[in-house]
């Protein structure tokens, strides 16, 4: 019953112990090579129960294969006749009797003398490889794992090994891969995956990129998986990146209406870039006029325009907001700068100070990390938008959110500004035009008089035909209609 240290062909197998066991578990075979591994003489451990050489208990679960007489293949520690263990990778497969019951054929191999014997390339291949690696037995559990593997699950290979993935991570983010292991285990088909989770010991979750590979013998059959994992995050929030300013582009701006395209910036926002959004602009340009300089002193001034839809804010839409000079608010809209703070910077502590209201509403959110751009459309000042995070699971803003939040703001700010000189345009035409209509109508001997002024375009409120009344000689009267080309200050004039 023994088996060659090699064959033919293939000098990278170990020597594998054999075992033969009958239905009840008692062994009723055993090689040489089994006596190597655990001690025992075949006079020995014949008529042993096999599970009496255990030194630890089976996987959760296997009982149930051996009992549906299933192929099984996983990680066992063994008793040695001198009392210490022994680490070997087991394969339990079913030899039936014919009565409808099963024996069974066992074959041991020392996880050492695996390692030991592996070809050097193979080992340095496994244990360098840039990507996070890991081996599972046919109950999805894992075998072996890289350094790189052991780093981002926080536990050793020994911890590791004999638990599923959901059993050492139980975050159901992890429920993903586990899937993947036993889909590909059940078709012996790859897999491919892209999963979003946090690991142990980071603040924030990673974006990896998993391939999940079947392994199979000559004749087909699969033995396990391979997981080869990638962390991708910095290429995936590029692309987050650019996804969120193809939105804008499309959704910021669908009119010439200032509060729309505000709403509009803070709808893209939320929640992909921020928690909590406000979008804060002067009065003036609100009327359409040149907005006035940032006042070096004293509070600035602004209007609550937008904000995130069903928030509770500090500040309403339509009211005022106040601003002290030394706030991030005002240094922002002063200097053309966005910026980045943390809840407990000394310049956020002494805002917070003198707006008590403001602080508790933080407080009570639980906002801790914060972004202010200025709106600037053409070199004209329109406002500001303050982005906040109030999931404490979320990362810190950094310098990569400010450059979205810029680009966003910059994209906003023009429409904003094409808003604006649309409203005084549109105000001037309708100064205008009203100035031009007739103020009263001159009586008519031959006929009765009357007008009415109706735009033909409701919307644009300007446009459409002139008319006129003119008295000619004889009791005679010249109705005259005539039709505005265009809109705008030049079709009133």
């Amino acid at each position: 019953m023994d088996t060659p240290a090699s064959m033919p062909g293939d000098s990278l197998t170990p020597a594998v112990a054999l075992a033969v066991a009958a239905a009840d578990g008692t062994l009723t075979g055993w090689s040489t090579g089994a006596e190597q591994l655990l001690g025992y003489s075949a006079g020995e451990a014949v008529g042993r129960l096999a599970a009496a050489l255990l030194a630890s208990p089976l996987p959760a679960g296997v009982r149930g294969r051996f009992d549906r007489q299933e192929d099984w293949t996983g990680h066992v520690v063994l008793r040695h006749r001198d009392g210490s263990a022994v680490e070997c990778r087991l394969r339990a497969r079913p030899l039936p009797t014919g009565d409808g019951r099963a024996g069974w054929l066992l074959e041991g191999v020392r996880e050492r003398e695996e390692n030991r014997d592996m070809d050097p390339l193979i080992r340095w291949s496994f244990d360098q490889s840039p990507f996070a690696l890991a081996i599972y037995d046919t109950e999805g559990r894992f075998l072996r794992v890289n350094e790189h593997m052991t780093k981002q699950l926080a536990a050793t290979e020994r911890d590791l090994r004999g638990l599923r993935i959901t059993e050492h991570m139980p975050d159901p983010a992890f429920q993903a891969p586990e899937r993947s292991v036993d889909h590909v285990l059940r078709t012996g088909e790859p897999e491919h995956i892209e999963n979003y989770v946090k690991v142990p010991g980071e603040s924030q979750a990673h974006a990896w990129t998993i391939h999940f590979t079947p392994l199979k013998d000559s004749l087909g059959l699969v033995h396990g998986v391979q997981q080869a994992a990638l962390d991708f995050s910095e290429q995936y929030a590029a692309r987050e990146r650019l996804a969120l300013l193809d939105e804008a582009s499309k959704r910021i701006g669908s009119s010439l209406d200032v509060a729309r395209t505000a709403q509009e910036l803070a709808d893209v926002a939320v929640p992909d870039l921020a928690d909590f959004i406000s979008v804060d602009l002067l009065d003036a340009v609100l009327r359409g006029d040149e907005p006035p300089p940032v006042p070096d002193d004293g509070p600035l001034v602004l209007r609550r325009v937008a904000t995130r839809p069903g928030a509770k804010a500090v500040v309403a839409v339509g009211e005022l907001s106040r601003y002290p000079e030394f706030s991030p608010i005002a240094r922002s809209l002063a200097t053309g700068r966005g910026t980045v703070h943390q809840v407990g910077e000394p310049e956020i502590t002494r805002w917070l100070a003198n707006d008590p209201v403001r602080s508790a509403w933080m407080s009570r959110h639980h906002a801790h990390s914060m972004m202010v751009v200025p709106l600037r459309g053409r070199g004209t000042n329109l406002g500001v938008v303050f982005f906040a995070r109030l999931d404490p699971s979320a990362a810190p803003y950094e310098q990569a959110d400010l450059q979205i939040a810029k680009e966003l703001a910059a994209r906003a700010a023009v429409c904003l500004d094409n808003a604006r000189r649309y409203t005084r345009e549109h105000t001037t035409t309708l100064a205008l035009q009203h100035s031009l209509l007739p103020q009263g109508i001159a009586e008519q001997v031959a006929v009765d008089v009357a007008s009415r002024y109706l735009p033909a375009d409701s919307k644009i409120g300007v446009g459409g035909d002139w008319f006129d009344v003119i008295p000619l000689s004889g009791a005679r009267v010249a109705l005259v209609v005539g039709d505005v080309v265009g809109h705008g200050i030049h079709a009133s004039a």
